[in-house]
C-alpha cells in the first residue's frame, strides 16, 4: 500500500482557506515550522493563475523581497507596480520575521486596497501574540499542523479510500495495521512522512527538533538555559498522558516552578505540546489542578522520549495511542470547544471530556483490539453524574453502540473517527 511520493499530500484545510480567499479579511496561517505552509501557499496561488487572477509570492526568507518590507508605503509602491489599482492576491510567507508585523499589515489593510492579503509565520510567540492583537477583527486564523492520521493514510493509499478507512482497516487489516504503526512512530511531519527510510525520517526529526531548539527556544525566546528547556520538553514526552506535578517537574530541569510554567506556554505557544486540564464542576470531589500533556506530533513525542525508529513497540505504549487520538479530536471539533480530563478524588478517570457549549461528552481509549465491548467503571461514573449525551470509547478494531442510562454509548474502531468526524459520533458537537 505505498504511495509512489510523486503527488503531494493533499491537506484538510486547504478548502476552507481557498474559500477564505474571497473574504476581504487577512487569511492569516499559522503553524509550526516544516510543516508545509509555504506549499499550501503556493499551491493556492497556483490554482488563482490558473483562473486568470493576478498573485505574487514575497517571502521575508528572500533577502531580495526583504527590502519591500522596509515601510508599508515601499510594499505598496511594489503592490501597485504588480497589479496598479485592480485586484490581485498578495502572499507573504515568513511574515514572523517582520519587526512589529502586526501593526505593518494593519496599516496595510486600514487603507482599503483592492488587494487580498494571504499571510503565513511559523508558531513563534511573537506571531501568536503580537499579530493577533494588532490584527483584531482584520483576519482570520487557520492553523496548519502536522499531517494527521486521515491525511497521512488517504496519501499512502494514493486516495482510494477516502471517506472509507474504517471499511479499509477492517478488509486490509495487515496493511492498515502497518500504515498505523508508521505513523504512531515517525508523526506527520510532512519531510518525514516523504522520507522513505527509518534513518532518513529520524534525521529528519534530529533537524527538526534542532531547529526548533536552536531558532525558536534559543533564539526568539531568548531563554538562557535550553539545556533545561530540552529537559522538560524529554519530560513532558516520557509523561504523556499522565498528570504534572510542577515541583517535580522543576526538579527534573534543575529550574524553580515560575520558569517551569513559563516555559510549559513556551512549548504550548510553539505548537510542540498542548497541556489538558481537569474537567471540574464539584471540587471537593474532582481534581482542579494539575494539567496533562500531550504532543502535537507523535514523531517529536519518540525522538525527545528517545524512542525513535522501532513501529513494532508502538502499542506498548499506551499514551501514544491515547495522544494519536488527542491529535484526532483537536482537528475534528470545528465549533468552539475545550478539551479536559476528568479525575475525582477516588481516582476514577476518563481520558477526555469534550466540552462544547453546555454540552459534555466523555472520550475513553483503549489501545487494543476490543474483542467484546469494554466500559469502564469510571466512564459509568460520569455517566452516571453527567448524563451526556453521548460518550465514546475508542479502540483499534471493535465497532458497537449500546445506551447506559439515557446516553450513547459508541465503541470505535479509530479509523472509523476519521472517515465520519469526530462531530459525528458526539452528538450534539457538530461541525
Amino acid at each position: 500500500m505505498e504511495n509512489s511520493g510523486k503527488n503531494q499530500i493533499r491537506r484538510s484545510i486547504y478548502e476552507s482557506v481557498e474559500k477564505h480567499l474571497d473574504e476581504s479579511e487577512i487569511t492569516l496561517i499559522v503553524g509550526p515550522r516544516q510543516v508545509g505552509k509555504t506549499t499550501l501557499m503556493k499551491g493556492l496561488m497556483e490554482e488563482l493563475i490558473k483562473k486568470g487572477e493576478k498573485a505574487i509570492y514575497l517571502s521575508l526568507d528572500d533577502e531580495s523581497a526583504t527590502s519591500f518590507f522596509e515601510s508599508q508605503d515601499r510594499l505598496i509602491e511594489r503592490l501597485r507596480f504588480e497589479f496598479g489599482d485592480t485586484k490581485g492576491f498578495v502572499f507573504i510567507d515568513e511574515i514572523q520575521r517582520k519587526e512589529n508585523a502586526g501593526l505593518f499589515l494593519k496599516g496595510i489593510y486600514d487603507r482599503n486596497l483592492p488587494w487580498k492579503l494571504v499571510v503565513s509565520g511559523s508558531g513563534s510567540l511573537e506571531l501568536k501574540e503580537k499579530i493577533h492583537e494588532s490584527l483584531v477583527g482584520r483576519k482570520r486564523v487557520f492553523e496548519l499542523l502536522p499531517v494527521g492520521l486521515g491525511e497521512f493514510m488517504d496519501w499512502k493509499t494514493d486516495y482510494r479510500y477516502s471517506g472509507r478507512l474504517g471499511e479499509f482497516a477492517r478488509i486490509e487489516s495487515v496493511a492498515a495495521d502497518s500504515l498505523l504503526r508508521e505513523y504512531l512512530a515517525f508523526g506527520g511531519y510532512p519531510r518525514v512522512v516523504l522520507s522513505e527510510t527509518t534513518s532518513e525520517k529520524t534525521a529528519v526529526l534530529d533537524e527538526l527538533y534542532s531547529s526548533y531548539v536552536i531558532k525558536d527556544i534559543s533564539y526568539l525566546l531568548k531563554i538562557d538555559r535550553p539545556e533545561s528547556y530540552t529537559l522538560l520538553i524529554k519530560y513532558l514526552a516520557a509523561n504523556t498522558g499522565r498528570m504534572l506535578k510542577l515541583d517535580q517537574l522543576a526538579g527534573s530541569a534543575n529550574v524553580s516552578v515560575p520558569t517551569v510554567k513559563k516555559y510549559l506556554w513556551y512549548a504550548d505557544q510553539t505548537y510542540i505540546t498542548r497541556l489538558v486540564t481537569p474537567f471540574f464542576t464539584n471540587k471537593n470531589k474532582e481534581l482542579t489542578k494539575m494539567p496533562v500533556p500531550y504532543f502535537l506530533d507523535l514523531g517529536i513525542r519518540r525522538y525527545s522520549n528517545g524512542d525513535i525508529g522501532n513501529p513494532e513497540n508502538v502499542f506498548s505504549d499506551g499514551f501514544g495511542f491515547q495522544n494519536l487520538v488527542m491529535s484526532i479530536l483537536l482537528a475534528g471539533l470545528n465549533k468552539p470547544f475545550s478539551i479536559h480530563y476528568w479525575r475525582t478524588r477516588n481516582k476514577a478517570e476518563v481520558d477526555f471530556v469534550v466540552r462544547v457549549g453546555n454540552e459534555v461528552f466523555p472520550v475513553e481509549v483503549k489501545a487494543s483490539n476490543l474483542s467484546r465491548p469494554v466500559i469502564g467503571r469510571a466512564l459509568r461514573s460520569f455517566i452516571s453524574e453527567y448524563k451526556p449525551k453521548t460518550a465514546l470509547v475508542v479502540n483499534l478494531s471493535l465497532s458497537h453502540e449500546e445506551k447506559i442510562d439515557g446516553t450513547r454509548v459508541v465503541i470505535s474502531p479509530v479509523m472509523s473517527l476519521l472517515d465520519h468526524g469526530v462531530s459525528l459520533f458526539l452528538g450534539g458537537a457538530k461541525k
